[in-house]
């Protein structure tokens, strides 16, 4: 186990000693920053004290927070030290008089001894919850059970008009139990005709595929893991899957639900499709041509799945530092503070700290916040937001965008931290999803004054552009920018940035193991990332520019119907 690191007045002095004073010492609210005048393009400092950063993220992923898991007392601990820093920082309550905006869900925890079982042509398989298959529901129902569903394998189980494919055409799956792929078409083809090649696109996400599977009416859906196409191994899904989970309450959340959702390994559906006399490859290989007709199994999936459900509420955590000449326009620096929590089943260290996820994303925003503070007010507001619930499908963020603090069309810009590089200094930057707005031309000049390039991600099967909560402001038209650590370090070129993400993802990344650790963690690159994404929102911040998205990007439309509705004056540079 780890040090403890305790939350107490000796701690937060300790934290405060070199530059700060404490929240339970300090009296009256510090007053707002007097108005600075408007920086000149790129000619931004930041004095981000990596030291500081070091001990907001070894307290947010210390033992005492219990891995922050929402409705947790690990939450009560987290969502209060955030609203303390961002008190001492000088940020005002976001939401009217409170720090905190209620963010109302559902705790489901599945009964794990739950086995499935799937008659194929008479002989029948035991799939066991966590070996062989996870699975939970949407629907707050104690009891979920399903008797001999016919199964249809549906390839990847995708609808997409625009791209002229449907898995489910001419197919009734109602009261069906679909089973489908992970990621899309293009990825496993390795075709760039389809979809988007080799980037993920959101028809390959879990998410969507359950939601397209309750749209048609299927009684349950489940996806075939293969590490390649998740970019993640098993052990991640069994990890996220397992105990608590939690969701927005129906009435808050429009999106479909399937009874009964979850995953089963590649080696038990290989064997299933075998005894249905299917070759699991050759489907794989049809499912990624045009044309492709959905499967009926000669099997039947039956499951009487147990679970305990309870209504319970989450926190956001919103400061403000409001804008000196057009305070009602906003930029939005957002990191996700909630992690896995504690697995109390499990032996050994059963603490998922979180600290690259997210405990570095959250230390970023308050030191960008302090930064803010130090300069003093800008032309516009610059909203932080601290949301909940994302390691649960990006629910605090989605809560949050239906019920915006700062209107979307007057939202400027929103810029996501998110699990950021601790291995060193870098000669390029990661733009996830990059060639998507206008953000990035901004970037770029910050970049190259670092003597850094921009690029995309190294492995954009992975889908990390829908995976990390910017995506449901992205969704709603609102320009999001999401970084991340390069991939050349300074230190042992391209080898050792590969070598650095493998051995995180591998080993640490949804695990135990994720603690911060002085000893290895290099924090001059982190600061760099910071300084970066300072500077563009300082630029935004300071300006009249309306950052939209690149022609051809699918959230435009909605962003232009946005800025269309503004006076000629708010409209974005040409």
């Amino acid at each position: 186990m780890r040090s403890p690191l305790l939350l107490s007045l000796a701690l937060l002095a300790a934290l405060s000693a070199c530059k700060r004073e404490t929240p339970e010492t300090a009296t009256p609210e510090p007053a707002t920053p007097a108005a600075a005048p408007a920086a000149p393009e790129h000619a931004f400092s930041s004095e981000i004290n990596p030291a500081d950063f070091s001990e907001l993220v070894k307290t947010l992923a210390s033992d005492e927070f219990e891995g922050r898991g929402p409705g947790t007392p690990g939450e009560d601990k987290t969502v209060e030290y955030i609203q303390a820093q961002m008190k001492r920082i000088g940020l005002k309550a976001g939401n009217g008089d409170s720090y905190f905006q209620t963010v109302p869900m559902m705790e489901t925890t599945a009964d794990e001894n739950t086995a499935m079982t799937i008659d194929v042509k008479g002989k029948a398989h035991t799939l066991k919850f966590g070996s062989d298959m996870v699975i939970g529901t949407r629907t707050g129902q104690p009891e979920v059970k399903i008797d001999a569903s016919d199964m249809v394998f549906v390839g990847y189980g995708v609808d997409a008009p625009e791209q002229k494919w449907n898995d489910y055409a001419g197919l009734d799956v109602k009261g069906k139990t679909v089973v489908m792929f992970v990621n899309d078409p293009g990825f496993h083809a390795k075709d760039e005709s389809l979809f988007e090649g080799k980037r993920m696109t959101y028809y390959g996400r879990w998410t969507y595929k359950f939601e397209e599977a309750a749209r048609k009416g299927a009684a349950a859906a489940l996806i075939i893991h293969d590490t390649e196409g998740a970019s993640y191994g098993w052990d991640v899904v069994k990890n996220s899957w397992s105990g608590a989970q939690y969701d927005l309450r129906a009435a808050d959340d429009p999106a479909p639900r399937v009874p009964l959702q979850g995953w089963i390994t590649g080696d038990q559906a290989k064997t299933l499709f075998a005894d249905a006399g299917l070759d699991l490859d050759k489907l794989r290989a049809d499912a990624n041509k045009r044309g492709f007709k959905a499967v009926p199994l000669p099997a039947k999936m039956s499951v009487d799945l147990k679970s305990t459900s309870t209504e319970k509420q989450s926190r956001n955590v919103v400061g403000i530092l409001p804008g000196s000449e057009k305070p009602d326009e906003a930029v939005v620096y957002m990191a996700h503070w909630d992690h896995l929590g504690k697995h109390p089943d499990e032996t050994g260290d059963n603490i998922y700290n979180g600290a690259v996820d997210n405990a570095t994303g959250v230390a970023g925003i308050l030191e960008i916040a302090e930064q803010f503070a130090k300069v003093g007010k800008p032309k516009r507001s610059v909203v932080f937001l601290a949301v909940t619930l994302e390691e649960s499908g990006l629910l605090g963020s989605k809560y949050y965008v239906a019920h915006p603090i700062v209107p979307l069309d007057k939202t400027v810009a929103v810029i996501n931290l998110d699990a950021m590089g601790v291995a060193g200094k870098t000669r390029d930057m990661t733009v996830v999803g990059m060639g998507s707005s206008e953000l990035e031309d901004i970037l770029k000049p910050i970049a190259e004054k670092q003597g850094r390039t921009l690029h995309s991600e190294s492995r954009p099967e992975a889908g990390s552009y829908f995976r990390s909560d910017h995506f449901n402001f992205a969704k709603a038209g609102v320009p999001a920018l999401y970084v991340d650590a390069g991939d050349d370090l300074i230190e042992g070129g391209k080898a050792a940035g590969e070598a650095a993400a493998k051995d995180y993802n591998e080993n640490r990344y949804h695990k135990p193991g994720d603690q911060y650790d002085a000893a290895t963690w290099k924090l001059d690159g982190t600061m760099d990332e910071l300084s970066a994404v300072y500077g563009v929102g300082l630029e935004i911040a300071n300006g009249d520019r309306w950052p939209n998205w690149y022609s051809g990007n699918p959230f435009k439309r909605a962003r232009d119907a946005m800025l269309k509705a503004k006076p000629a004056a708010a409209a974005p540079a040409k």
